[in-house]
């Protein structure tokens, strides 16, 4: 083969209906599933008006998920979220969710098989490369540009560069895929892949459950990525199997794929990481982390807030208590995840514990509501992002953690790990 290539160069070039793509070449490629929400789409159907677009070019691949401030949490967010419904209602849209319908747009995505590996997927939120852990192309973007897709059914792209990053070794307890992500960052920084392709291997990634995959790739933003990635394997199948909306494709990166770096880490030693305010990157190990008392715990989001973590969740809180004066809040992402929490008794288990469990919702993730911080307030959260006043007040702080770490930091009213319980 004359042009190796890596799965990211492929995906795009298949897209594109080229033979191959090269780093820093621009392309017009057709879009699977272009993606907004209530924040987002309301200025692209904005643009798709203005631009004079009587219809979607295709009704089965616009996806409209009304999470980010839903259920409305007042008149602005409920004009938001009907500008959702009126548009979706409109355009006959297939995939439209809000209700009792809803579940956190990325959670969702995947769960109903809306998205499947081989997708170029772009969505007006920058969380939208959550996808990677499928073997998809996803990556997010403005809302003009979703208008434009929403319209043409395309959008250019810069075929980024990519890296690669190796995970060697066996994970020990309670450290997962939000570990590694967040030991990444750590050690390459907010902008350390800036406009690359963050593509994730090892035999640790093998193993790796679909929910830490995707974890890690709704992150890869968080080092300043394009897009994140993990190559499709048995459990990608396993997953998909039964839930694709249509056919797929597994690519995988050629050998002598061309990479502008590559990393390994040896991680069978790590700890569960804590990324202290006011970035990502500023991450320590637990047994680092010393005395930080916590007003409020969240566990939930498009990062964690999947079945898995809730089991996690449940495991740690069974039998015990949350701190006096710690608030903590769980939110299921997705009507389904709910349900299932239900059946398997998690939801008594965190009513006990005297947690708050919310419908599903993106809430205090992005300082909606659902959980606002007070001035001198501080949170740990199992979300992606801890900038100034990203869960309320700019006075407020938010350390970010796996769903492990942050049970058992409301149980304790410290951040602690799940060790200091047994």
């Amino acid at each position: 083969m004359s042009h190796p290539m890596t799965i990211t160069e492929k995906i795009l070039a298949a897209h594109a209906g080229l033979e191959y793509v090269t780093p820093g070449q621009l392309i017009n490629a057709n879009v699977d599933i272009a993606l907004g929400n209530d924040i987002t789409a309301p200025i692209a159907i904005k643009e798709f008006r203005r631009a004079g677009a009587a219809q979607v070019f295709d009704r089965e691949r616009v996806v409209l998920v009304a999470d980010h401030f839903a259920p409305n949490k007042d008149i602005a967010s409920a004009i938001q979220c009907q500008t959702l419904r009126q548009f979706a209602r409109e355009q006959q849209l297939r995939h439209f969710y809000d209700g009792g319908d809803m579940g956190v747009e990325h959670a969702l995505l995947p769960e109903k098989g809306i998205v499947v590996p081989g997708d170029l997927v772009i969505g007006a939120d920058s969380h939208t490369c959550t996808y990677g852990g499928l073997g998809a192309f996803a990556t997010g973007v403005g809302s003009t540009d979703l208008a434009a897709a929403m319209i043409t059914g395309q959008c250019w792209f810069k075929v980024p560069e990519s890296v690669l990053i190796i995970f060697r070794g066996q994970l020990p307890q309670w450290v997962g895929g939000k570990d590694l992500i967040l030991f990444l960052i750590g050690q390459i920084g907010v902008d350390g892949a800036l406009y690359q392709a963050l593509e994730f291997t090892g035999e640790v990634i093998s193993q790796l459950p679909m929910a830490d995959r995707l974890a890690m790739c709704n992150m890869a933003i968080e080092a300043g990525a394009k897009n994140g990635i993990i190559a499709p394997d048995a459990v990608t199948q396993e997953y998909v199997a039964h839930r694709a909306l249509r056919p797929f494709t597994f690519y995988a990166s050629d050998p002598g794929a061309d990479y502008a770096g590559v990393r390994e880490f040896d991680v069978s030693n790590l700890e569960p990481q804590v990324a202290f305010p006011h970035l990502p990157e500023n991450t320590h190990p637990i047994s680092q982390v010393g005395q930080v008392p916590i007003d409020q715990a969240v566990i939930g989001s498009c990062t964690n807030g999947r079945l898995e973590d809730m089991r996690l969740a449940a495991k740690v809180l069974q039998g015990r208590k949350v701190a006096p004066g710690v608030r903590l809040i769980i939110i299921p992402a997705t009507p389904w995840i709910y349900a299932q929490c239900l059946k398997e008794g998690l939801l008594e288990i965190f009513l006990e514990a005297g947690a708050i469990v919310s419908p599903p919702t993106c809430g205090p993730c992005l300082g909606g509501h659902m959980g606002i911080l007070a001035p001198g307030e501080t949170a740990i959260a199992t979300t992606n992002r801890n900038f100034v006043g990203r869960m309320g007040h700019p006075e407020s702080k938010v350390y970010l953690a796996n769903p492990a770490v942050t049970a058992a930091s409301a149980i304790l009213g410290r951040i602690a790990g799940p060790r200091e319980l047994s």
